[in-house]
């Protein structure tokens, strides 16, 4: 009860109150919390030979998803993504044109749920620039494979990681939002390749001034371990980088608008994810055409990128057939770097097997980091 109704202390203090609350003008604090996201950027060390990629694992706690940019381009090796090279074509439904479907996949499980100290926010709302639409476009689509012991006609079992391989798709509709839909739907002409992301649903694909976000109606519900899972979000960042021909703006995932989810539990998803050093992630030896399943004439011209010792990358070419193999080597642009390399063969009309390894430089004899493609050579 008020004891004193009418005290002239009490009104006073309710005007001067009132007044001040009146001077109070809201502003947009966004910029200026993306000044301080960039003010925290750290560069990443490279790291050649090895699997894991130094991502951006420091998140931030602020409920509007304040944006950091995981900056990692030097050696990057994304030659290529923007040039078609040979691939299958795909229609706005996302399904390819392929001889053959792989049917490797991770094992499903329940996606972990945040910790109690994570929350899953909506992201600021902002419109961002939407992609264009275009008739036909050619796109790289990044898949996953592990890397065997040895280049045999029955390969060894061995599997002592995984690595980001590149095929070329021509779509239509939005080239991101198409290149993710395949590389979610999972396939390929390429048995040895498999998607991660495997009932993944994409909605779409905005730009802002310093992220990409992908938005999904539904995220994968495969649980990885962590080195695996760490390639396997590089195997969303490289796709959609590359159909946007721009590596240098980090993806932001969100799953119906918010983010924070953990992406097969174990990738936090309340920061954008940055383009990991290419030697961590990418393939050490390729080959990008001819496509897997095609049908060409002799001379067959073989191209792909190599990180090779000395920049020899060693290839074996044997005839399903007749069991007639020919062998040699061609050498890449660059020997320190993933890097372009090309050669020729001269082969008999049938089936052939085409490999492209590694040489151990310590031995000479260890063979590793192999990629092959069975064609068809035509008379």
């Amino acid at each position: 009860m008020n004891d004193h109704p009418q005290d002239p202390f009490d009104e006073m203090m309710r005007r001067s109150l009132a007044e001040e609350a009146d001077r109070i003008e809201p502003t947009d604090a966004l910029p200026e919390i993306r000044a301080r996201a960039h003010a925290q950027r750290r560069p990443v060390n490279r790291r050649p030979w090895v699997l894991t990629a130094g991502l951006a694992a420091a998140g931030t706690a602020a409920a509007i998803g304040a944006f950091t940019v995981f900056n990692g381009n030097a050696n990057t090796a994304n030659d290529g993504d923007a040039v078609a090279g040979q691939g299958s074509t795909t229609s706005a439904t996302g399904a390819p044109d392929s001889p053959r479907v792989t049917s490797a996949s991770p094992v499903p499980g329940p996606t972990k749920p945040p910790a109690e100290d994570e929350t899953i926010a909506p992201l600021p709302k902002q419109k961002g620039v939407p992609e264009t639409a275009v008739k036909e476009a050619s796109v790289p689509v990044y898949w996953t494979a592990y890397r065997v012991a040895n280049t045999s006609a029955a390969p060894s079992s061995s599997k002592s990681d995984v690595r980001l391989f590149r095929t070329f798709h021509r779509v239509s509709g939005y080239p991101a939002v198409e290149a993710v839909r395949l590389m979610s739907y999972g396939k390929t002409s390429d048995p040895d390749y498999q998607t991660m992301w495997r009932g993944a649903e994409v909605n779409s694909v905005r730009r802002f001034d310093d992220v990409v976000l992908v938005d999904f109606k539904r995220l994968p519900q495969a649980r990885l371990d962590k080195a695996t899972a760490k390639v396997a979000v590089q195997q969303l960042v490289y796709t959609v980088q590359g159909a946007l021909q721009d590596n240098s703006r980090p993806i932001q995932i969100t799953e119906g608008g918010k983010s924070g989810h953990r992406l097969f539990g174990q990738i936090d998803t309340r920061t954008p994810i940055g383009r990991a050093q290419a030697l961590d992630v990418q393939a050490l030896v390729s080959i990008t055409a001819p496509a897997e399943g095609s049908l060409t004439k002799s001379p067959v011209v073989v191209s792909g990128t190599a990180a090779a010792f000395e920049a020899h990358v060693n290839y074996r070419a044997t005839n399903l057939k007749t069991g007639k193999v020919i062998e040699s080597y061609a050498m890449s642009e660059d020997g320190s770097k993933l890097s372009s390399y090309k050669f020729d063969l001269r082969l008999d009309p049938g089936p052939w097997l085409i490999e492209a390894f590694l040489v151990s430089n310590e031995d000479g004899t260890t063979v590793s980091d192999a990629d092959s493609k069975q064609i068809q050579v035509g008379r």
